[in-house]
């Protein structure tokens, strides 16, 4: 057992400003959605070049809003990665809609483009990409398989704040865009999201579907002619993602610094002395929220992946997986999905490890995860 502190694979970093605009918004009496929510929408309308943006209190409820104000339903069907935390398809079917799915690229891990293009079919009315660890995909021609076929794009962009393609920030251009400030993204609120939307009439139907289909008119009209639910964001929530939002280019640049280091304790032969495959080493564009590695297959009969987490564990270095395949659970083998079908999601599925990225870490602590990791896979 190592001697050293525990090294988890995340760990949010709250200074003691963001903590005393806490304490500021419960002595003010008003800690439900206020100004704190108006300013952090603001700061992240800026952000992203002035497009419109809404606060929620999930990054998951964004995408479900988004299918929404896109008019999908029961009938339609929404493509999708089967590698994602599971919320990506859920939210198709909370709208009454098929979710389908494409297989993966096997390096950047995320949805393969010639697969989505090819599971298109006249009932397909939406994409949902999804941006695994930071990494976007090729923004042009997902935008010119969408345009093509007349489909709207809900980026799951939930890991992807503060990457960018080709220079332009991730959110500053395209269709609906959906982030995730839950506990373990490079900014958090302690849970939240946003969504940005392209014009007005989509921002009133989001605050619509935000809160209970409310429309509020003078002092006391009152109407709803939509079916919305509570989704609204606190002030404590907005206090705690404005004092995280501050330092996003400082975090961005030191998840990136870690990474490069990652890959140099690592070495080039690395692949080859140990069998693991690591990421793709994007500097440009990627926050890289999360380092991961392909794991080998073991010849003895033991399973890869929960061999080398419980070992990793023993060196008191923690590890996550993101993600197991959706379409390999149970609620999703009820709908016909199956062993075979999407071999490459399937395999990294099997295989993929998260190693420790998080704002506090340190050089040191990048060289002690990588020590342990070749340890383990010796």
């Amino acid at each position: 057992m190592s001697q050293q502190p525990f090294l988890p694979f995340s760990k949010p970093t709250i200074d003691e400003d963001t903590i005393a605009a806490v304490g500021e918004v419960l002595r003010s009496g008003w800690i439900t959605s206020g100004p704190k929510v108006q300013a952090f929408e603001s700061q992240l309308s800026a952000y992203f070049g002035g497009r419109p943006v809404c606060t929620f209190n999930s990054g998951t409820c964004t995408m479900e809003i988004a299918l929404r104000i896109a008019g999908i339903g029961a009938g339609d069907e929404v493509i999708t990665t089967p590698i994602s935390w599971v919320a990506t398809a859920n939210v198709i079917i909370e709208t009454g809609a098929t979710p389908v799915f494409a297989d993966i690229d096997p390096l950047t891990h995320n949805i393969d483009l010639d697969k989505l293009e090819s599971a298109i079919t006249p009932r397909t009315k939406a994409i949902i990409p999804v941006y695994l660890a930071g990494l976007p995909i090729d923004m042009d021609r997902l935008y010119a398989i969408a345009n093509k076929h007349q489909l709207r794009v809900v980026e799951d962009a939930a890991q992807a704040l503060g990457s960018s393609w080709n220079g332009k920030r991730i959110g500053a251009f395209g269709d609906f865009v959906s982030f995730s400030f839950q506990a373990n993204k490079n900014i958090t609120s302690s849970e939240g999201g946003c969504l940005v939307l392209n014009n007005a009439e989509e921002v009133r139907l989001a605050e619509k579907y935000r809160l209970q289909g409310v429309t509020r008119n003078g002092f006391d009209g009152i109407d709803v002619d939509v079916l919305g639910g509570k989704f609204n964001m606190t002030d404590v929530a907005a206090a705690i993602g404005l004092g995280q939002f501050a330092h996003i280019d400082a975090i961005t640049a030191h998840r990136r610094h870690l990474a490069q280091h990652y890959f140099a304790c690592f070495g080039s032969d690395f692949t080859e002395k140990y069998g693991a495959e690591l990421p793709i080493p994007d500097f440009q564009n990627s926050n890289w929220h999360l380092f991961q590695l392909i794991l080998p297959e073991r010849t003895d009969g033991k399973p890869a992946r929960a061999t080398f987490m419980e070992q990793m564990q023993a060196m008191g270095v923690g590890v996550g997986y993101h993600y197991p395949p959706i379409h390999l659970f149970t609620m999703y083998r009820a709908l016909g999905f199956k062993e075979g079908m999407f071999p490459v999601a399937e395999r990294i599925g099997r295989l993929i490890v998260t190693l420790p990225m998080f704002n506090a870490m340190k050089i040191s602590d990048v060289e002690r995860a990588v020590d342990a990791v070749k340890c383990a896979l010796k």
